[in-house]
């Protein structure tokens, strides 16, 4: 779960750094597959053809057109997401016996990692695996940022209130996306210890300060993916209030 923090702060400061620089160097250009760079011709231009494809067979909405990117990104990585689960499931299992590892080699950290890899390998626990789905949708958020910056089309749209190629100035936006971040924590909170449970409300407070800059069409993205999470890990984990690590399918 560290690493996941982490790594998370790593994406958000990379995503922060990428859009300062993009729009310092006019990336609200059109897109020319011809002259494009490799990410641009192979990740953001593509991308940006899949948003109009679904727009125009979606009434006009890139909003819904969103909504269906989001959902085919997810189920591309919810095989990935399970692995997450199932091991962190196996994890918890281990707990006592990393404990007693610690302890027999409190006076040796090396021989003590030594150790605990051994347990993980034989156990067939990746203790990365949490990061994977994080690790995959970084390209994905840097090339929706540019596709939609760099598409008029989604750039001008207007979606329910809010103007999809700027920030949401009413704030709705960041308020929903950072609570959906705070609920699906919650929901996966039965995989943290109590040092990590701290930290459930770091995300959503990063969450909404990122929604507050980005184009608004970004936050509802995450806001899209987020109640995908919650409705998986519903199944997967039940309910935040009776949580036991007895969900559907980390049993």
């Amino acid at each position: 779960m560290t690493r996941r923090l982490y790594l998370l702060a790593s994406v958000s400061a990379l995503i922060l750094l990428l859009s300062g620089c993009s729009t310092a160097s006019s990336a609200t250009a059109p897109i020319d597959p011809n002259t494009a760079g490799f990410f641009v011709k192979y990740f953001v231009y593509p991308l940006s053809q899949t948003l109009d494809w679904f727009a125009d067979h979606l009434w006009g909405q890139y909003g819904l057109s969103i909504l269906v990117v989001t959902l085919i990104i997810r189920l591309i990585i919810l095989p990935l997401t399970l692995k997450q689960y199932k091991s962190s499931k196996r994890m918890q299992d281990l707990q006592p016996e990393m404990k007693k590892l610690k302890e027999k080699y409190k006076d040796d950290a090396k021989k003590q990692q030594e150790e605990t890899m051994k347990l993980f390998q034989s156990n067939g626990v990746n203790p990365l695996a949490g990061c994977f789905p994080i690790i995959v949708q970084m390209p994905i958020l840097i090339a929706l940022y540019q596709a939609i910056m760099r598409n008029d089309h989604i750039r001008d749209h207007t979606f329910l209130w809010m103007n999809l190629g700027q920030p949401d100035h009413y704030y709705i936006l960041p308020v929903i996306a950072a609570a959906t971040t705070f609920i699906q924590q919650k929901f996966m909170s039965s995989q943290m210890n109590q040092q990590m449970k701290s930290l459930l409300f770091i995300f959503p407070v990063m969450i909404f300060v990122m929604s507050m800059n980005f184009a608004a069409a970004l936050p509802l993205y995450w806001i899209y993916g987020n109640i995908f999470t919650i409705i998986q890990s519903y199944f997967i984990y039940g309910s935040p209030g009776s949580q036991n690590n007895k969900g559907g399918l980390s049993k």
